[in-house]
């Protein structure tokens, strides 16, 4: 039966060094859980906690209410599902999902039938009399997940179990974990250091940045309205511009440092008039129109099929430092004009898409932007 994970307070040290230094989140019954962020921000560490392998130093981890800081990993009912399929390779595929029921001594009756079912699961009934090295990456790794699933554990743990398959098996493969996540309802915390793969599975995502989570939303509210610059860059791209808020109408505007004012709504209260802020647009949200907007020229260019990324260059009195790259993505279905290097261009940011954060990078200005939802 599927559980809800409480992490209270948790924290994680080495000696004098410490990973995680107070962690609290609430994952749901049922849902697919991401844990995002850099190498070496906690999120594996996080995860090996709650799977028993990592000890904890402080607080606690309760599936439901039953707290499991002191029960054995294997005595927690959780599978696991790994970056290097940990399949046996003198096993058959049949063998090596059976292998966790053999364990618990099931009847062979009811083991035939738990395996055949969730063979038939996760597509690879047919490979069911073949060794591991007469399958592909990506059937290797739904053996591992059939293993892992068919013992009906409590929680679903995966780490960076797509990283070692090719751009286009990641794809289908991630359709399928998140297909078979929702049919057999069990509830998954799945780490990855990939922003795409965790918008497109994950019912909701939490961001990490040094032992500390930085936002937990779902996919789109996290990209749409990221609660810090950090969210905003890790997640996608976001190009981060200097300004000042401005009165402007019966409003604000958000001031460029070459003058450009942006009519603003949607501001949180502490939006007031004379802040230095930062201004954050992501590549897609610029259009090319006539009129006022933010003068720039084209640096590079690079075609993407159904997009083309530009490169800009600004005077450097605009952008916030340390950036490696401006961008502007335009789609070639509906471009007017395609640019070139070193055209000069004016670009209008959709006000609508636009985040504001404070001048320090530390919170969003934005209206109803929460940091755990």
């Amino acid at each position: 039966m599927s559980v809800a994970i409480e992490v209270d307070n948790v924290i994680k040290r080495y000696g004098d060094l410490t990973i995680i230094p107070g962690l609290t989140e609430h994952i749901k019954n049922g849902e697919f859980f991401t844990l995002l962020g850099p190498s070496g921000c906690g999120k594996t560490t996080l995860l090996r906690m709650i799977a028993g392998f990592n000890t904890i130093e402080g607080g606690e981890i309760r599936f439901n209410d039953r707290v499991i800081n002191d029960i054995p990993a294997h005595k927690r009912n959780i599978g696991m599902v790994f970056q290097s399929y940990a399949i046996f390779p003198h096993l058959t595929v049949r063998e090596n999902v059976e292998y966790g029921l053999k364990l618990r001594k099931l009847p062979k009756a009811e083991m035939k039938e738990k395996v055949d079912k969730i063979l038939d699961v996760v597509q690879i009934t047919e490979y069911q009399d073949r060794l591991p090295e007469r399958l592909s990456g990506g059937q290797q790794q739904r053996v591992a997940l059939a293993r892992a699933i068919v013992i009906h554990p409590s929680v679903l743990l995966m780490d960076e179990p797509l990283s070692n398959l090719d751009a286009k098996l990641r794809i289908e493969m991630r359709s399928a974990i998140r297909e078979v996540q929702k049919q057999v309802g069990i509830t998954t915390v799945y780490v990855t250091h990939d922003q795409e793969e965790a918008l497109s599975i994950s019912d909701r995502i939490a961001v990490m940045k040094k032992g500390v989570i930085q936002q937990t939303a779902r996919p789109h509210t996290i990209y749409a309205r990221p609660y810090n610059t950090f969210v905003a860059t890790f997640i996608g791209h976001s190009n981060l511009f200097r300004g000042r808020l401005v009165h402007h109408g019966d409003g604000l505007a958000a001031a460029f440092a070459d003058g450009y004012v942006l009519p603003m709504q949607g501001l949180s209260s502490e939006a007031a008039e004379g802040m230095d802020v930062i201004i954050a647009v992501r590549p897609e949200e610029f259009s090319i129109k006539d009129g006022d907007g933010i003068r720039c020229t084209v640096k590079s260019k690079v075609f993407l099929g159904k997009y083309i990324q530009y490169g800009l260059t600004f005077p450097d009195d605009m952008l916030v430092p340390g950036q490696p790259s401006i961008e502007y993505s335009q789609d070639v279905g509906h471009a007017e004009h395609i640019l070139e290097a070193h055209d000069t261009v004016t670009l209008h940011p959709n006000p609508a898409k636009v985040n504001l954060f404070t001048a320090d990078g530390d919170h969003s200005l934005m209206e109803g932007v929460v940091r755990d939802e």
